[in-house]
């Protein structure tokens, strides 16, 4: 199984914290800012799952799914949102579009990994 997480967040706090929780757990952590940069660093390498942001500049969490989905298929690599938005309507929209599992900010450890043992990640 492929244990790289891919964190993309506009937040450098919220991608250090991300990275201490899964790199406890056995993951290798890969890190944007951004959509596109998220999209490019999957194209030059896939990660085994992305935990992502939904507000950011450039291209929003949303439009990367969106993008992510068409290019490599619909389940592949698992994608978990992690984000302050927390109606309804965003989760649902989010699963929508090929997302696993849906995280509400702030997080922490016992939250992260168990969303992460829900999508099959662990």
């Amino acid at each position: 199984m492929n244990r790289v997480c891919l964190v993309v967040d506009d937040s450098r706090v919220v991608r250090k914290v991300a990275r201490r929780i899964l790199e406890a757990n056995g993951f290798t952590v890969e890190e944007a800012e951004d959509g596109a940069q998220a999209l490019r660093s999957c194209r030059d390498h896939l990660p085994g799952c992305v935990l992502l942001d939904w507000n950011m500049p450039v291209m929003n969490g949303i439009e990367f799914l969106k993008m992510l989905r068409a290019e490599f298929g619909p389940a592949n690599p698992p994608v978990v949102f992690c984000t302050t938005e927390n109606e309804m309507s965003f989760i649902e929209q989010a699963i929508e579009q090929g997302a696993q599992e849906f995280i509400m900010k702030p997080f922490d450890e016992e939250i992260l990994i168990g969303k992460f043992a829900q999508a099959g990640l662990l």
